[in-house]
């Protein structure tokens, strides 16, 4: 069974920085495409980022731009989501997850993100 395991999350004060980790303990994330996933309160869960492994293609959701960079070192099978400028809104668990289907991420497809992390808390208070 695939599953990924997050960690980093944390309370930090606006304007503060994380860097979330995303392992696969086991097994290889060759070539998957690996997101960032989040979940706040009372609202659906939300693509924020994802990376390619064939072409280290990029995508971020627009309210995380120029904040958010992700970045992943597949000899070390973990894909890393640096967090900077945090605010508030940005409160949620997040989830990283894995594409079987596509090794790019030229496109963010959420519904074809087949295994995944439990989550990380991240919370953004002063």
């Amino acid at each position: 069974q695939l599953q990924l395991v997050e960690s980093g999350g944390g309370l930090v004060q606006p304007g503060g920085s994380l860097r979330l980790s995303c392992v696969a303990p086991g097994f290889s994330t060759d070539y998957y495409a690996i997101g960032w996933f989040r979940q706040a309160p009372g609202k659906e869960r939300e693509g924020v980022s994802c990376i390619g492994y064939s072409d280290d293609s990029t995508y971020y959701i627009d309210s995380v731009k120029g904040r958010f960079t992700i970045s992943r070192d597949n000899a070390k099978k973990t894909v890393y989501l640096q967090m900077d400028s945090l605010k508030p809104e940005d409160t949620a668990v997040y989830f990283c997850a894995g594409n079987t289907i596509r090794s790019s991420c030229q496109v963010f497809v959420s519904y074809e993100y087949d295994f995944w992390g439990p989550g990380t808390q991240v919370t953004v208070s002063s």
